[in-house]
Formats: C-alpha cells, sequence, structure tokens
C-alpha cells in the first residue's frame, strides 16, 4: 500500500482515446509605449497542463532495449556505454520534471471541479496529503543529475562513477516512485469521488533498493561482467516504472476528459 493512500485496485482496462488538441500557442502582446511593462502571458487551463504533459512522455520516458545498447557497446568498445550513462540521468531528470506538471495540473483542475461542486471541505484533507509528496517529487529536481556532467565523471572515473550513478537512480527511483504513487492513490480516490473515477495505482510496482555492496562486491570479483547485469537491472526497472506511469495516465486523461465535459 502506498504510503497516505486508500486501499488500491487492479487496474480497469483503458480504452483508446483520441490525442487531445494542444493548448492555443501564446502571442506575445505588441507594447504600446510609453507604458514600462507588458502583461503577462494567460495561464494555461489545468486540463490543458494536463493534456500537453501527457504528450510530451515520449520526449521525457527513454525506454531502452537492452540488447540493442548491449551490442553497441561491444561494437564501440565500451564508448556507447558513456551515452547510456548520458539518457539514463536525462530520462531520471526529465521524467520526474513532466510527472510534476502532470499531477499538479490533474490536482489544480480537482481542486477547481471540487470547490465548483461544493466539495472543498469534504475532499480538503486528501489535497492536503498530496502537498508533502509533491515536495519530495520537486525536492528532486534540486538535486545533483545533469546527464553531460555525469558522463563525463563516468568517462574520468571509469567504474567507480558507473557505480556512484547506479546506486543514485536507484534510489530516486524508489524516493520518485512512492511519492507519485501516493499522490496517484489519493488523486484516484478525489476523482472517483468528482464522478471521473481514476483507478488506483498498483502497489505491486514498487521495489526494494538494489543490495548495493553486495552488487560492487560481485562486479570486482568478476572482473567486471556482474556490471552488465546491474545495467539491465537500472534499464529495464526504469522501463516498467515508465509503463506502469503510462497506464495509469491514460486511465487519467479519460476521466479529465470526463470531468470537464460534465
Amino acid at each position: 500500500m502506498f504510503p497516505d493512500g486508500p486501499q488500491t485496485r487492479q487496474y480497469a482496462a483503458m480504452t483508446d482515446l483520441p490525442p487531445p488538441e494542444p493548448p492555443a500557442p501564446y502571442a506575445a502582446p505588441v507594447p504600446s509605449p510609453p507604458g514600462p511593462s507588458f502583461p503577462a502571458p494567460p495561464a494555461a487551463a489545468p486540463a490543458d497542463r494536463v493534456r500537453a504533459a501527457w504528450h510530451r512522455r515520449n520526449e521525457s520516458d527513454y525506454i531502452f532495449d537492452f540488447w540493442t545498447a548491449f551490442g553497441w557497446s561491444i561494437l564501440t568498445c565500451g564508448f556507447y556505454g558513456f551515452y547510456i550513462i548520458y539518457q539514463l540521468v536525462r530520462r531520471s531528470r526529465d521524467h520526474n520534471a513532466r510527472r510534476i506538471e502532470l499531477l499538479d495540473a490533474a490536482t489544480t483542475l480537482a481542486w477547481e471541479q471540487a470547490q465548483s461542486k461544493g466539495l472543498g471541505d469534504e475532499l480538503r484533507p486528501a489535497f492536503e496529503r498530496i502537498a508533502p509528496h509533491m515536495a519530495v517529487l520537486r525536492n528532486q529536481t534540486t538535486q545533483f543529475r545533469d546527464p553531460i556532467v555525469w558522463m563525463i565523471i563516468s568517462l574520468l572515473t571509469g567504474g567507480i562513477g558507473h557505480f556512484i550513478i547506479y546506486i543514485l537512480l536507484d534510489g530516486d527511483l524508489i524516493t520518485h516512485d512512492h511519492a507519485e504513487g501516493a499522490i496517484e492513490s489519493e488523486l484516484s480516490t478525489i476523482y472517483t469521488r468528482l464522478g471521473a473515477p481514476v483507478a488506483s495505482p498498483n502497489p505491486a510496482r514498487l521495489k526494494a533498493p538494489h543490495n548495493y555492496v553486495g552488487r560492487i562486491v560481485a562486479t570486482l570479483l568478476t572482473c567486471g561482467i556482474y556490471a552488465v547485469w546491474w545495467q539491465f537491472d537500472i534499464m529495464t526497472e526504469g522501463n516498467r516504472h515508465f509503463q506502469e506511469n503510462w497506464t495509469w495516465e491514460d486511465g487519467l486523461a479519460q476521466s479529465v476528459q470526463r470531468l470537464i465535459a460534465a
């Protein structure tokens, strides 16, 4: 069970959802002299923010094919491995940023709907439980996760840099998944009460941390061969996390459409 969330259940089957129209581009107004200030761009509607973040997942959620990556690493005498490090760090950082926008927009829309339906007081505790988990996700954006810098660190330090970033990425995924899972669970309860149900997240997706000391020792004892298996885990666990998120996001997108059409 996710922390602070209600009892979860299996995902409902999702139907195909036609891609929604993206929000209209904002055209900056032409200033009229002599005014020194300019009007701020209008804020996008929460539903449009949800749709935009939903559409951007192909930009952020990079899915690795391990065997393709492994083959290129062999063909390039290991140099492709540094590109793998770049993509591992980049996708973790960009996925977190996109999910923050998606979940924040979904929460904002739900609060507006709760207020308009007179359910604000009833659902306020659920919204308040979301806030600390959003803070956890936002705090992750302040951590040192620049993909180019980590690629260079791995290049200069060899296996040591790989060990460090694997440990950091594993911890990032666990922290991120617990926080966003708790948010999804609360939003499931809220949207159901608003009349546009969203399936609860799958609690079985939560993973335990790797045995870091054991993996480092195994890598040293096998002269680096075990590091290939470690890399496989880092790749595929991220892949599974994204795919679980996509299932829930598709359900959220449908619920948002139903909510604003009601």
